[in-house]
């Protein structure tokens, strides 16, 4: 089963964190503001658990990587709906919206290739039952040259 690495990914996701968490506005405890405080946190946390996979080298599957970076994606498509929407009452920067907006677009990339590697994986999957079932090779056909069954085509004995 091929695994599936996203080592670049965490370095690039961990700064983009510390540096969102750095630039949350000073006045987030302001009524209703602690949102955003809430949805950077749960972010923050997410990061965590993919770079601590990574420092323990730990490879992650396809089906692992395209979960997580969902949970990423949606995560920040909720901090960036909340900031644009309090931006003034909250006294959100214009940059730090540009900049989650940006890092969410690459991590939704990340997430694309997972997935679609999901979903080569269980195409891939599917055609090998198929051709187990039917009884066929994955090498073009079910004869006895192929299958390795008796008949057909004989490998001469003796010196060639």
């Amino acid at each position: 089963m091929q695994r599936w690495m996203a080592s670049g990914v965490i370095a690039v996701l961990g700064l983009a964190v510390a540096s969102f968490v750095a630039a949350a506005p000073a006045n987030a405890q302001a009524s209703g503001c602690e949102q955003i405080q809430k949805l950077l946190g749960e972010r923050q946390s997410i990061v965590s658990r993919l770079s601590a996979a990574q420092k323990a080298k730990k490879k992650m599957t396809p089906q692992e990587a395209c979960s997580s970076f969902g949970r990423l994606v949606s995560n920040g498509d909720a901090a960036i709906k909340f900031a644009t929407a309090n931006q003034d009452w909250c006294q959100i920067p214009a940059t730090f919206i540009e900049g989650m907006q940006n890092d969410n677009k690459k991590v939704a990339g990340f997430r694309a290739q997972a997935c679609n590697a999901v979903k080569q994986q269980a195409a891939m999957q599917r055609r090998a039952q198929q051709q187990q079932a039917q009884g066929s090779s994955p090498f073009g056909g079910a004869d006895s040259i192929t299958s390795g069954a008796g008949g057909g085509m004989r490998v001469p004995q003796g010196a060639l």
